[in-house]
């Protein structure tokens, strides 16, 4: 097997460290990955500027783009040789509702699938158990099949931050959702312009039993299958109508 590695926190990041040495254990692993954090970079491609690859010593190349740049070019020319599968993570924070939304591993996974692979992203809620989260994808990726996803669709992975022996179990959950991010945080530079940071994220506001959210707040790894459309089929009925009244 032959597994393109990508991800968003960047390329010296301790979760795809981790997670690459895992993978090595079974598998050839391909790192294509940001020169840089590119946390919440969603799905954007860069456009307006070239993409350098640069080959590290050990082998693994860094892009100064995007993480979907990342897999773009892994799987549209630049790299040589069958590739079967993407996997993006170990990122360091959860990808949970709405995150997904947003998150640039997510998105990595999503191209890969675009581009025709299985895709997994995987994260954990924190920043130190990278090694549990590394040997759950490890268990997980030999017992994958072709036929286990739709096209378009990945696997969405989030892992507590607990030793390997201290999680409950695996959940195949539905996404939960968060209520509005915190306000705007407003600053000043040494020269007195104004400058602003986004603020914190929501807090889970559905973490009913069955989400993603309740899984892995009650030490349960999450998996949730992740399509590209978005298209909310419950509501053209009621557009429809309200058309046909116009």
């Amino acid at each position: 097997m032959h597994i393109l590695l990508s991800n968003d926190d960047g390329i010296q990041a301790e979760g795809i460290k981790t997670l690459a040495k895992e993978l090595r254990k079974f598998a050839q692993v391909t790192v294509v990955a940001p020169d840089r954090n590119r946390s919440a970079a969603s799905s954007s491609l860069t456009l307006i500027e070239p993409l350098r690859p640069m080959k590290l010593d050990n082998g693994d190349y860094s892009i100064n783009g995007t993480p979907a740049d990342c897999v773009h070019l892994a799987l549209n020319g630049f790299l040589s040789g069958q590739i079967d599968l993407v996997v993006s993570g170990i990122n360091a924070g959860v990808n949970l509702g709405d995150d997904v939304i947003y998150s640039g591993t997510v998105a990595a996974a999503l191209e890969g699938r675009h581009l025709g692979l299985p895709a997994i992203a995987v994260s954990l809620d924190g920043r130190q158990h990278y090694e549990s989260a590394a040997r759950i994808v490890g268990e997980l990726i030999p017992k994958l099949h072709g036929q286990l996803l739709k096209s378009r669709e990945i696997i969405n992975i989030n892992v507590p931050d607990l030793p390997y022996d201290q999680i409950k179990g695996i959940k195949v959950c539905h996404l939960g959702y968060r209520s509005a991010a915190a306000d705007i945080i407003k600053q000043q530079d040494p020269r007195g312009e104004d400058i602003y940071w986004i603020g914190p994220i929501g807090l889970a506001e559905n973490e009913a039993e069955g989400t993603d959210f309740h899984a892995v707040k009650n030490g349960y790894v999450s998996i949730t299958p992740i399509q590209t459309d978005m298209t909310a089929y419950h509501s053209m009925a009621a557009l429809q109508q309200w058309l046909n009244k116009e």
